[in-house]
């Protein structure tokens, strides 16, 4: 609670008073990328549930998620699931108290991203997508 307008507490820090740090802008990302997975998993059940209803439906949805703009959907939400994942691991190892300097925070943040596109070539060329 205040005492009123005379109050001459500090105002909380805000965002921008603090540059971005590795660690912050990877987490944040994190959440993004959480939410964006949202938009790959109700078009994979779009698909299936086409899949069950009938033949005609299921080439329409299926067309849909072939072209080159559902394509591309697709391997951003592989690469969001990798970067999520690498996220949820980094996390992980935070909670067993490790990684927390800033130098291996750092490090950890860019592995998380380069480790995202790798793990993404490398499932898109196990598919067959990429030859």
């Amino acid at each position: 609670m205040t005492n009123g307008p005379t109050d001459t507490r500090p105002l909380s820090p805000h965002l921008t008073i603090y540059r971005p740090q590795m660690s912050s802008m990877t987490s944040i990302f994190v959440r993004v990328t959480g939410v964006a997975l949202t938009l790959g998993f109700v078009l994979i059940v779009w698909w299936l549930l086409a899949a069950s209803s009938s033949p005609a439906y299921f080439d329409k949805v299926n067309g849909c998620l072939t072209s080159w703009f559902g394509i591309l959907v697709m391997v951003g939400s592989l690469w969001a699931l990798w970067y999520h994942f690498l996220g949820g691991v980094r996390h992980l190892i935070w909670d067993m108290g490790y990684g927390f300097e800033i130098k291996t925070a750092d490090m950890m943040g860019y592995i998380m991203i380069g480790g995202s596109f790798l793990m993404t070539a490398l499932t898109l060329v196990m598919i067959g997508l990429c030859s």
